[in-house]
Formats: C-alpha cells, structure tokens, sequence
C-alpha cells in the first residue's frame, strides 16, 4: 500500500543538527522522500558507515560520488534493504520513506522494494522474453487483472524506458539477445513496471559504451519529472549532467552534500575539492 503523499516531511532539522556533514540547502527545496538519520552500517565488527543523514528530495536525482570502497554503495543498498541479503550485515539509525520507518519489522521488504526499484551496475535481464522481464514483477505484485492490463503495463513501461520503438516486433525474443545499452533500459522498464517511488541506480553505464551512457543519461532526466532517483556514480562529468543534487562519500562518511552546481564549483570541504580536482579517488 502507497503511503499517502502527505506523509512527506518537509526539508528539515538537517541544517540545524549537529554533525560533520558540510550541507547546503536548495534555495527553493523540493518535498523529502527519503529521510535518512545517523545510519551506520557493520559488516560484522566492521563498521562500513558512519552516522550518515541525509535528505532525498522527490522529483529529482540525487547522485552520490566518492572513491572506490567509500561506502556509496552501502548507502544506496540500505535504502531499499538490499544490505538484508548479506550474512552478518547490520544497519543502524533511521531511514523513512514518506515518514515510514522501511526497518520497521511489520513491512514486507518485498513490498518495500516494489517501491523501491533498483538498477544494478551490470544490465542482469532475466533468462526470459523480453515481455516476460518486463511483466515478472506486476505479476508477482498483481498488478493486472487481464491479460490487456499487462500488455497495457509492458508497453507504457517499455515506453518510459525509451526502448518500445526498438523492441515491439521481438517481445518474444530472449532479454538476453538485446545490446548491452537496451539491456540496460530492459532493467530500467522492469524496474518502473511496478510503478515505483523511488529507483535507485548502482552505476548504472559502468559496463556501457559512450552512446548507450548518453542514452541512459536522457533517460534518466526524463524519468525525474516522475520518479524520485538516486544514483552512485564513477563519473563526476555524469554526476553534474543528471543530477540535481550530489553528496559526497570518503571512507564510510559523508563529507559533503548540496546543489550539484555548487558541489562542482565551490564546494565547502578541502576533501570534496581534492576529489573533484582529482588529487585523489
């Protein structure tokens, strides 16, 4: 069940907490979607994360940026509790979505991630028809009442992720047999057909060539007029072109968050400097 819109909290005490995060808040800020509070993450004795609070704006991409092993990833996984998975991993603090608890023991983490879509760094299409990776997760979900319903879901998802027009002759034909870029986009339509909040992406044009990046870049610009997105990024050039605001990791803290713009011309901390200038990372 959708949580109702009213439930978001708006851009909040993070600017009045104490904390070692730099921040900068949007001039004109957009309502919050996810709400994260001092989350650390163990791996057993090893602590990956530190304290980290930040806010998820709805309606935009938030990227995060960050050396090799910082901990971007981890946070990413904790927001749709793919971290659930992992043997001896524990997660602290608190994360909300629309001002629900999702570590509250009562949700269905199957239903969370319903809402919570994710696209992993390499495209991984099931070994199945194109309509059918597209149609598994409204399925599972029942979504469709009728066979037209799901036909309706595959090609408005299809659409979305900007693949029908390549696509509509071989539904029937193997996911796998697709390019590594429409691939991509095959995931991304998986991911939006159970009509997500938020879509988390892990690298997304990490395994792609420079014209499938470009297209996946479109894409995802088009889809923030609807989705509220996070993506962990390599790429500071990506970073800058598609998101709108971008947080900063190094080694399992978050130094630095704000505007992207901002972040890439006048950042705060000498840490988000160095990297960006490429001192380190």
């Amino acid at each position: 069940m959708h949580m109702p819109t009213d439930k978001i909290v708006p851009q909040s005490d993070l600017y009045s907490r104490e904390s070692t995060t730099a921040r900068t808040p949007d001039e004109n800020p957009l309502p919050v979607r996810v709400k994260a509070r001092d989350v650390s993450v163990f791996y057993g004795q090893k602590q990956a994360l530190f304290d980290v609070s930040i806010d998820v704006p709805e309606k935009s991409v938030t990227a995060f940026i960050g050396p090799s092993g910082c901990g971007k990833s981890t946070f990413l996984r904790c927001l749709n509790r793919m971290n659930d998975t992992i043997e001896g991993c524990r997660v602290s603090g608190l994360i909300a979505l629309d001002g629900s608890d999702i570590y509250d023991p009562s949700l269905d983490p199957v239903e969370l991630r319903a809402r919570v879509g994710m696209v992993f760094q390499k495209p991984n299409p099931f070994p199945k028809s194109i309509y059918e990776n597209v149609a598994y997760g409204p399925r599972i979900h029942g979504l469709a009442r009728s066979r037209s319903d799901m036909d309706a879901i595959v090609e408005s998802s299809l659409q979305k992720a900007g693949l029908w027009s390549e696509v509509k002759d071989r539904l029937h034909e193997a996911g796998t047999g697709l390019s590594g870029g429409q691939q991509q986009r095959l995931c991304i339509a998986r991911a939006i057909a159970v009509s997500p909040e938020v879509i988390l992406m892990d690298e997304p044009c990490s395994a792609l060539d420079p014209i499938a990046t470009a297209r996946i870049e479109e894409l995802i610009d088009e889809l923030r007029q609807n989705y509220t997105i996070v993506i962990v990024t390599h790429s500071m050039q990506q970073a800058a072109r598609v998101s709108q605001r971008t947080a900063f990791f190094h080694l399992g803290n978050l130094v630095e968050e704000g505007p992207t713009d901002l972040i890439f011309t006048s950042p705060v901390e000498k840490r988000t400097q160095d990297y960006i200038t490429g001192r380190y990372g």
